[in-house]
Formats: C-alpha cells, sequence, structure tokens
C-alpha cells in the first residue's frame, strides 16, 4: 500500500549474491612461484611457495552448518539448499571458474624440534574474495583430501574435529579474540579411520570439511622451511609479498625496504603479544603451539587440541600428546610464542644485514604483553589500573588462591563482578560459590582466606571511587559468561552425528553474544558436569583429527 505524500521508491540494497556467483582473485598464487610438478603425491617440495592441486571429490557432499556471520562479513548469501551448488564447492567436490586452489609450503618446530617440511597436508585454499567493506579473505577448505604435504596420511578430517574448528573460529571472534574465520560445515557422505587417542586402537568416523576463512594463512613455518633450504631470493620475495598485501602502510605503495622489513617483524611481534594476552584473559589453551601454527598475522590458527580452563591451572594442557612435558600448558603460552618469534627472526635474518631489528622486535613482544597483561588484569578486576601500593600482592594472591582449590576460571571472574564490596564472609562468599568444584570448598580455612581477600579486593574497588554499576560492567565487558567448554563442543558433535543440528545452533546463537546475560541458557554457562571430566573429548584429546 502506498502512503499519500511519502516517498517509497527509495534504493533497495541488491541482495547478496550466493557463493557461486563471486569474484575470484588469486594472488599468493598469481605473484609467487609455485610448485613445477602438478604430481599429487607425497614428496619433497623444493623452489617453491605452494603447488597447485584441487580438492578431492567427496561421495554426498551436504551442508551441516553455515556461519551467517562470516558469510555477512564475505557478502555472500546463505544457501538455499543444504546439498545444492554450494555443498559441492565447500566440500571440494566442484572447483568454480577462478579458483586456482593450492596447498602451501612450510616447515615448523614441533614441540621444540625442527620437523622440517610438513605444509598444507589437509587443507587447500581454493581462492581469495574482496568482501564489501574492501578487505580481502581466503577460503581454505580443511579436510580436501590428499595434497603433496600429506605424508601417509588420507588428506581428510573427521566430524569431530571438523565441528571443534567451526565453533572454536567464530567463538574466538566474538569473544574478542584475533582468530581465523570459519564460514562452512559439511559433511562428505565418506568414513574417515582415526585412532583418535594414538593407542592402536582406530575407529571409522564421518568424515567433514571445514571452510576457514582468513586474510592470509600464512604461518611462520613458511619462512622457515625457505630459510631452512637456503632458499634466500624466495624468502625475501614471501616476506615482501605478506608485507605489500597484509601490512600495506609499511610497504608505501613502492619497493620494501630494510625498514619496512623490519617495521613488519615488529608489527608480526606486537600482534603476537596482542594474542597472547587475549588468550590469557579468557583462559583459553590451544594445545599445539608449533611454529606451522603461528599466523604471521597474529591471528589464532588451527584449532585442534583446545581448551578452556575450567580448574584454574597454569600446567594445564589440553594435549595428551603434550604430556608429560606440558610444553604448551596455559601458563607457557606466553614463553612459547616468543620462542617461536625467536625462531622466525632466526629464519628472517638472512634479509637483515645484522640482528638489532630481530631483537627490537622480540624486545617488543615482551613489553606489549607485559603492559597489555597489567591492563587486562585491571579490567577482569574492575579497576582503573593496577599501580597502587600493595595491587601486586592483591593480584598474586588472587591466582594462589585460584590455583588452592578447583576454581572454575571463567566463573570465578564472571561471578566477582557481582560480589558486594563490603559486607560479612557469607555475603561475599554467596555469588563465587558456582565457580568451585569443591562443594565444601567455602566452608573451611580456603572460604576464610578468600573472604579475607575479597574484602581487601572491596576495600581497592571502593578507594578507586568508581560507582559500582560502572565498575561491575567494566568487568562484564571483558569477563565472559559462556565459553566453548570441551564437553559442550562434544555434546554438539554426538548431536550432529546423530542427525540433530540444534544443539550446534543453539551453541552458536549462544557464543555469538559471550558477554550477555542470557538467562534461558544458563546451562551452558555452568561448571563442567563431573561425568565430563574424564570422558573422551571432553577434557583433553589428541593431536589426531
Amino acid at each position: 500500500m502506498r502512503i499519500p505524500g511519502v516517498r517509497d521508491d527509495f534504493p533497495r540494497p541488491a541482495p547478496a549474491p550466493g557463493l557461486c556467483e563471486l569474484r575470484f582473485e588469486n594472488r599468493f598464487v598469481d605473484e609467487l612461484p609455485g610448485d613445477p610438478e602438478r604430481r599429487n603425491a607425497p614428496r619433497p617440495v623444493r623452489n617453491a611457495c605452494y603447488t597447485l592441486v584441487d580438492p578431492t571429490p567427496v561421495r554426498s557432499p551436504r551442508l551441516l552448518a553455515w556461519a551467517d556471520a562470516a558469510g555477512e562479513l564475505l557478502g555472500i548469501a546463505r544457501p538455499a539448499s543444504p546439498e545444492g551448488p554450494e555443498a559441492q564447492v565447500l566440500s571440494g567436490s566442484r572447483v568454480l571458474p577462478g579458483m586456482r586452489p593450492y596447498a602451501a609450503r612450510y616447515g615448523g618446530h614441533q614441540f621444540g624440534h625442527w620437523a622440517g617440511q610438513l605444509g598444507d597436508g589437509r587443507a587447500i585454499t581454493l581462492a581469495e574474495v574482496e568482501a564489501p567493506d574492501g578487505s580481502r579473505h581466503e577460503l581454505q577448505l580443511k579436510g580436501a583430501g590428499v595434497t603433496p604435504d600429506s605424508r601417509s596420511a588420507d588428506g581428510r578430517a573427521v566430524l569431530r574435529s571438523s565441528v571443534r574448528e567451526y565453533l572454536c573460529s567464530e567463538a574466538m571472534h566474538w569473544l574478542g579474540v584475533p582468530s581465523t574465520r570459519a564460514l562452512s560445515l559439511a559433511a562428505t557422505g565418506e568414513p574417515v579411520e582415526r585412532d583418535m587417542f594414538y593407542d592402536g586402537n582406530p575407529q571409522v568416523e564421518p568424515g567433514a570439511v571445514v571452510c576457514r576463512v582468513a586474510p592470509s594463512f600464512v604461518r611462520f613455518g613458511n619462512f622457515e622451511i625457505l630459510a631452512a633450504q637456503e632458499e634466500s631470493e624466495l624468502l625475501r620475495r614471501l616476506a615482501d609479498f605478506v608485507i605489500r598485501t597484509q601490512f600495506p602502510a609499511l610497504a608505501g605503495g613502492g619497493e620494501v625496504s630494510p625498514a619496512a622489513r623490519a617495521d613488519w617483524f615488529e608489527a608480526v611481534c606486537r600482534r603476537t603479544a596482542d594474542m597472547m594476552v587475549a588468550w590469557m584473559r579468557v583462559g583459553f589453551v590451544h594445545g599445539v603451539m608449533n611454529t606451522d601454527n603461528m599466523s604471521i598475522l597474529g591471528l589464532t590458527i588451527d584449532y585442534g587440541p583446545y581448551g578452556w580452563l575450567e580448574g584454574y591451572d597454569l600446567q594445564w594442557t589440553p594435549n595428551t600428546t603434550d604430556l608429560p612435558g606440558r610444553r604448551y600448558c596455559y601458563g607457557n603460552q606466553p614463553y612459547i610464542a616468543q620462542w617461536n618469534l625467536a625462531r622466525l627472526a632466526n629464519a628472517l635474518y638472512p634479509l637483515f644485514e645484522d640482528t638489532a631489528p630481530l631483537e627490537h622486535g622480540l624486545r617488543a613482544f615482551a613489553q606489549v604483553f607485559e603492559q597489555g597483561s597489567m591492563r587486562m588484569l585491571a579490567d577482569k578486576l574492575g579497576l582503573s589500573s593496577i599501580d597502587r601500593e600493595g595491587d601486586e600482592a592483591l593480584v598474586r594472591e588472587l591466582f594462589e588462591l585460584l590455583q588452592a582449590s578447583e576454581t572454575d576460571m571463567t566463573i570465578f571472574f564472571r561471578s566477582l563482578a557481582g560480589v558486594p564490596v563490603q559486607g560479612e564472609d557469607a555475603h561475599l562468599l554467596g555469588p563465587m560459590a558456582g565457580a568451585f568444584y569443591d562443594a565444601h570448598a567455602l566452608g573451611g580455612a580456603h572460604g576464610a582466606r578468600l573472604a579475607g581477600w575479597l574484602r581487601r579486593f572491596g576495600e581497592r574497588a571502593r578507594a578507586q571511587g568508581l560507582p559500582d554499576a560502572e565498575r561491575r560492567a567494566r568487568m562484564n565487558r571483558v569477563n565472559p559468561k559462556y565459553v566453548l567448554r570441551n564437553y559442550l563442543a562434544q555434546q554438539a558433535i554426538d548431536a550432529l552425528a546423530a542427525g540433530d543440528a540444534s544443539v550446534l545452533e543453539r551453541l552458536m546463537r549462544v557464543l555469538s553474544r559471550p558477554y550477555d546475560e542470557q538467562p534461558q541458557h544458563e546451562d551452558l554457562a555452568a561448571r563442567r558436569p563431573e561425568w565430563a571430566r574424564h570422558r573422551a573429548g571432553c577434557s583433553a584429546l589428541s593431536c589426531s583429527s
């Protein structure tokens, strides 16, 4: 109906195109040298940044999930059917015109040891797309089949690992942690055999493919392999390509100068430090911080045996492969990040006349991490800063208390915002009860000590003169209520394997608002149930896909 005197001819935005209607670009392939051999079989690759290789088609592709937010970022409409042409593309069964799929070549230090050539053994980058906002993003399929880097493996991924990557990529984004994204999850209709715990008991599991999204998937290891093989000219070309395409302000639109390379390495160090601060803030443990799993953009990449701290423990690792050394445990992550940056610095050394710029970058990491950590801790406690007399002792005792009794980190800090700044012990401790796995933890000496700490914390909070409501809001902006606990991911996996996508869909909706109360979803904010403590997939996992 037309209302007299009111215009109804305003231009309407054009509907978003479907995936198959996009225009694709391939700057990585177009501007860097590739492997002249196209034989798709495991083999060493030399003097190349990638090998052109098509994904392996699958039997019965079907879209199981679509991340609307990632689709909106790319300007892609949600597919009309789970079995339509998009499912063909996102499962690896169809390559669209304009795509030049490739597997990247890289090496890496794994668990502290040089592992040589690794590369994309089950990931294939399809192409690059320009988003409506002008940003560019690569589409990469994980689990898309054999590549020259697959070694003795099949290049496939199972449903459980694919669901975990799909969920966590988006959950981390909404938490404000730098991360690759996930666009879709597709079933292949084909079985995959995996030995989940490397104990000689392989099982047949359903296969799946995740479409990952990032401005670039270049890792520290892309540079390490070139340095290890003394391919110095290719090393320079790759570094300059990354600077021009991902750090264009440093290149200044012309040739990349030695000063720009130094600024770039410092930028990588700073971004990595920011990522570490974000991981530590939310209690995330990556589990496999090998140098081939470190993004040159400072993004969280390669979601394998990750986890969130449930019982606060600096020594906790979610990766059974990381036992007993616990190299990649929660408390070690910042140190490992700097160690990995030092390996990157060694690889980049041929591009510099001396070590001074590289040493400067490594110092920048330490400074950014230290300063960022202090700001982060102040924010988590609702304080404007941690610089008054007694503040460091207050923080130190807090973390001693968190380790003294099994305490859920996420629930503790979220509940801390609701603690009154003064009152009797029972009033102070009441809001914290849900954070403890031991029902009697607050009834004895530990409870008395915690109450004393809460009283001192309340005094410190009052001293800054910030209204309680503002302090609580500040704390709730950085202390999430909802995180992707492993048992929640496993419930989504189990349901999806049985044909029920509603558990995954609900989890995605809730995790897209991790700092909101969402009272109808309180069950997703609860402590890990006791039945999940030692169940496979709900606590620790292995590196197996």
